[in-house]
């Protein structure tokens, strides 16, 4: 095997980590995975006789990689839209895919995601890399161009934002699906009292559609106002056909039109028996990237 063939070897065998933090840091798969063929576009270029350790070099060039693509992001007018939600990692309902599993641990749900939405760029990847994936300081200041106390400081703002914001699902994922299934029997039915009855009183509900919602709100607190939100896409469920998922390891639902193609995943976050948040993406742009091959063609 030549040079080139031996650095590819060991690159993949870092593949797993990489896109890890890639998606951490930017949400989308799709995304992540461009930047992880991109560090590997610098590895395959680079002089890297004097590297000892190679999965901490690879992590520092997707981290820059990362954080241009999160400061090009942050540039564009369109992003700045209230109640943007991360792209999902979807499941079949009885389930995680172990590659899956790699990308997202046991802690990166969308609840979380959808907090690390909120962060300046810089903020995001120091406490990425820190906090999930333990890079010292002294190697995160040069990335976001800080001192090692000054990307600290960057780490732990973000990191009071985090602990501020909504935990994950705290029940197991046989309560979370029975409560999920009674959300959408609620909605299919028109009950309001029975939808209530499944919600928070405090419930957040993040609506992404992209262009297929212009001008509607982005993000509904309360439960009476998301009940009446939710019922207001009863008529549309009705031609619909929904599919139990996993969406990043949660209880979720995948509806998808009469051509079969996808209008929605719904991530749900069930704390003490009720809905707290419910994150809507229904970009068209943005499904259409999602990878719903693992989910069994058989809907309904």
């Amino acid at each position: 095997m030549n040079e080139q063939g031996l650095l590819a070897e060991q690159f993949e065998t870092h593949r797993r980590r990489l896109r890890a933090v890639a998606y951490r840091m930017l949400g989308s798969i799709a995304e992540a995975d461009d930047a992880v063929q991109e560090a590997w576009l610098k590895l395959s270029r680079a002089d890297t006789s004097d590297v000892d350790n190679m999965s901490g070099w690879l992590t520092i060039v997707v981290a820059r990689v990362c954080l241009n693509m999160l400061r090009a992001r942050s540039r564009r007018r369109e992003e700045f839209v209230e109640g943007r939600v991360p792209e999902p990692i979807i499941d079949r309902a009885d389930g995680m895919d172990p590659e899956h599993e790699a990308l997202i641990g046991d802690s990166v749900g969308l609840a979380l995601l959808v907090v690390l939405e909120t962060l300046a760029p810089a903020e995001r990847v120091a406490f990425v890399l820190h906090d999930a994936f333990a890079v010292p300081f002294e190697e995160i200041a040069p990335i976001v161009g800080r001192t090692p106390a000054a990307a600290r400081q960057l780490a732990s703002r973000a990191r009071r934002r985090v602990r501020g914001a909504s935990p994950g699902s705290d029940e197991d994922l046989q309560t979370q699906r029975s409560v999920v299934d009674a959300f959408v029997a609620a909605v299919r039915s028109g009950d309001f009292v029975g939808l209530i009855a499944v919600l928070d009183p405090d419930i957040v509900l993040r609506a992404d559609g992209g262009t297929r919602w212009v001008g509607a709100t982005r993000e509904i607190r309360g439960a009476t106002s998301v009940g009446r939100s939710a019922l207001t896409i009863t008529r549309l469920l009705a031609g619909m056909a929904v599919q139990n998922a996993l969406v990043n390891g949660a209880a979720g639902i995948v509806s998808r039109d009469a051509d079969g193609a996808p209008f929605s995943v719904m991530g749900f976050t069930v704390r003490d028996g009720r809905i707290v948040e419910i994150d809507v993406l229904a970009d068209p742009e943005r499904l259409a990237r999602l990878d719903l091959t693992i989910l069994d063609p058989a809907l309904g």
